[in-house]
């Protein structure tokens, strides 16, 4: 697995100008993303090593917060909340898939549990006093409106610390796919642009990373996917994508390198502070 980093220098947040472009709204089928991450619960935290890189370095950005009150938004099987609690932090813990939640309450990851949307989190206002967000906010219809949520709840003083992906991310398979039968299969992700548009209202810090993982074969590539529920959902399940001949292809339409299939992840880190 390798790791290439781009750091970028911090960028404080101004007023939204009158005619700032607004940010793009994606398309997204929520039954569906709640569907396929409820079916990867029992698998995910075998098969998430890039949550967890992301998850540990954006708990590393708010470790020393004092904040008691923390809201992990898009919890999945709760391993961040369950560290979190670990760190003497009362937590609770939100997500849209219901077998995600579900398998998080049984290993007691949280102190309170929420079945909802980020786009519309069943919290008063200014009740947390850290909202941590890893890997999810890429799957809702306006970042704005989840931002904007993760502000409203969290109290003043408190930071939202948040990682999403970007434009660019799993283009290895995307162009791939578009070489088999002139499709992308990929979800399509904001740019690094339209990211930060959508912090412009606060003051706020983004740092982008690159993320490439290496597999020694497509079907690995795939069912690492497939492991942590990330299948091409923003527009809902495609049928007949994962059949063995059309894997073959994939393969041979596959640009390698240095022997393995790279799958790369633009991520950005987020740190919005809540004045």
């Amino acid at each position: 697995m390798a790791f290439a980093t781009e750091n970028a220098p911090p960028a404080w947040g101004k007023k939204r100008a009158v005619n700032q472009p607004k940010v793009n709204k994606a398309k997204v089928n929520k039954p569906a993303i709640a569907a396929a991450f409820s079916r990867a619960a029992g698998s995910y935290d075998t098969a998430a090593d890039l949550q967890r890189e992301t998850g540990h370095s954006l708990l590393a950005l708010g470790a020393q917060h004092p904040g008691q009150r923390v809201l992990d938004a898009g919890c999945g099987t709760g391993y961040f909340s369950r560290l979190w609690r670990e760190r003497g932090k009362q937590v609770i813990a939100l997500d849209l898939a219901a077998g995600m939640l579900e398998h998080a309450r049984q290993h007691q990851a949280a102190d309170d549990y929420l079945l909802a949307d980020i786009e519309n989190i069943p919290l008063s206002d200014q009740s947390v006093d850290i909202s941590f967000s890893n890997l999810a906010v890429q799957w809702c219809a306006d970042l704005s409106v989840a931002l904007t949520e993760l502000y409203r709840v969290t109290r003043r003083g408190g930071i939202i610390l948040f990682s999403t992906l970007a434009s660019g991310s799993l283009d290895e398979l995307g162009w791939a796919w578009q070489q088999v039968d002139g499709q992308r299969h990929v979800n399509d992700f904001l740019p690094f642009q339209h990211i930060s548009a959508a912090c412009q209202d606060y003051r706020h810090r983004l740092t982008p990373q690159l993320y490439q993982q290496q597999f020694p074969n497509v079907i690995a590539l795939m069912r690492s996917l497939q492991g942590i529920g990330a299948t091409h959902l923003h527009q809902g399940r495609e049928a007949g994508l994962s059949g063995r001949e059309r894997l073959m292809a994939l393969q041979r339409a596959y640009n390698m390198q240095s022997g393995y299939y790279p799958l790369s992840y633009h991520l950005v880190y987020g740190v919005i502070y809540r004045d």
